[in-house]
């Protein structure tokens, strides 16, 4: 099967939870015999075209116009994305089927679809009414409304939770049986080779504190800023503790304000940004690992840190909700309350019998349900469907074109012979 990827993003440019998916998903549709091109933005200076392990990436600038703004700019590449991808088409031949990940690439993916006839399969990451906890303004009610524009003209839908395919049900009217549960994986062999480094781990605690880590994205709906919420209550409990804050986004400023505030100066580390590699490594220097979010569809890096084997705490909320059992593979604490995230924190820090079995349980649920074998399995079948759809829409058109066809003929016919019948009528009277 051909199968044409539509991203905005691609290792090395990682902006979230997209670019690791569409890598490790290609790259496992690759093993099982399939072909893949992803087509996808540049950023720096990363090859225009390269063979990732058989995977042909293409990558496009945005430099013909000087956006005015981010959807400006987000349409600008839309079409030199869909230029892309027709110079691929005209060269190689057409895909078999287009997956679209999310709405940034919603316009190149429709465009393809018109042209060629090419089924769509777009997988929904997270809506922009979620981030938000609503619509409020005209820039969320555009994008929004994008998301709604690729779901409808998707012929599958591809969801990574139950979660989320009741909030597409919800917000877009979807059908059920539109939309497919294909929960996100993560690569097993991520940590391979990779043990606790004493030495690199006092870059950011000493021998004598437990590394409490965050890493992913500083914006509101991670909840980072409960987590920090949450250090004065452990530290008046539990004082060799240490929060380590690996990531960036927008709220860097108001997060360090906040540490400052709370006087945690020299309990809380902000890494800034971190390559895969070290982040890693600092995931096997750490004793627990949190993801405070408001809002999460599922959560990648929750899986990441099951992997480690770090115990997790994660909010009671969304996808997180759907990996972790309380005390069994995790531990739960309510979105948005420091009091909750600094219970379940304490719980693992006094309990290293819980904490152990926490680890193993973990591991073996992330090794059992969110391997890319079983999930490249699932997509491919997501493909099959839509295929299988497109061909029959392609036959009921043509059925229905046939009978049109043959009503016209039938039409016509009959004209003729009323004609006749006219003209023997007028012979017989004359």
């Amino acid at each position: 099967m051909k199968i044409l990827m539509l991203t905005w993003e691609y290792p090395p440019r990682i902006v979230g939870g997209i670019a690791r998916v569409v890598h490790d998903l290609s790259k496992r549709l690759i093993k099982d015999g399939h072909e893949v091109t992803v087509v996808t933005y540049r950023e720096g200076e990363t090859p225009y075209f390269e063979d990732d392990k058989g995977v042909k990436v293409y990558r496009v600038d945005n430099y013909m116009i000087n956006p005015n703004n981010f959807i400006d700019w987000i349409m600008q590449m839309n079409f030199n994305l869909l230029a892309k991808a027709n110079e691929i088409i005209d060269k190689e031949g057409k895909f078999d089927v287009i997956h679209a990940h999310d709405w940034l690439v919603a316009y190149a993916a429709k465009s393809l679809k018109n042209s060629y006839d090419i089924p769509i399969v777009a997988t929904i990451h997270a809506t922009e009414a979620g981030r938000n906890s609503g619509i409020h303004d005209e820039t969320q009610r555009y994008i929004n409304d994008t998301e709604w524009m690729l779901t409808y003209e998707a012929n599958e839908v591809i969801v990574n939770s139950n979660y989320m395919k009741c909030e597409l049900q919800r917000n877009f009217g979807l059908p059920f049986e539109k939309i497919n549960v294909i929960p996100n994986g993560v690569n097993l062999t991520m940590y391979s080779g990779i043990e606790r480094d004493y030495g690199f781990r006092r870059n950011y605690a000493s021998d004598n504190e437990k590394i409490i880590l965050y890493a992913g994205r500083l914006v509101y709906e991670k909840g980072v800023q409960y987590l920090i919420g949450a250090m004065p209550k452990i530290l008046q409990n539990y004082h060799d503790a240490k929060l380590v804050i690996a990531g960036k986004g927008g709220m860097i400023d108001e997060l360090k304000a906040e540490v400052d505030h709370l006087g945690l100066g020299n309990k809380v580390y902000f890494t800034g940004y971190m390559d895969h590699k070290s982040l890693c490594k600092l995931y096997k220097c750490a004793d627990i690992a949190v993801f405070p979010s408001t809002y999460e569809p599922f959560g990648i890096v929750a899986l990441e840190g099951m992997l480690s084997g770090n115990p997790i705490v994660v909010s009671d909320i969304g996808g997180l909700n759907e990996i972790v059992e309380h005390g069994v593979n995790g531990m739960k604490s309510y979105a948005g309350n420091s009091n909750s995230i600094a219970d379940s924190i304490l719980t693992l820090l006094f309990d290293h019998k819980l904490c152990n079995e926490i680890s193993k349980n973990a591991k073996a649920k992330v090794k059992e349900l969110y391997n890319w074998t079983k999930i490249a399995q699932d997509t491919h079948f997501a493909y099959q469907k839509a295929i299988c759809e497109t061909m029959a829409e392609r036959q009921a058109k043509q059925i229905a074109q046939e009978k049109a066809a043959k009503v016209k003929k039938m039409k016509g016919e009959e004209k003729e012979v009323s004609k006749l019948l006219e003209f023997r009528k007028r012979q017989a009277y004359a």
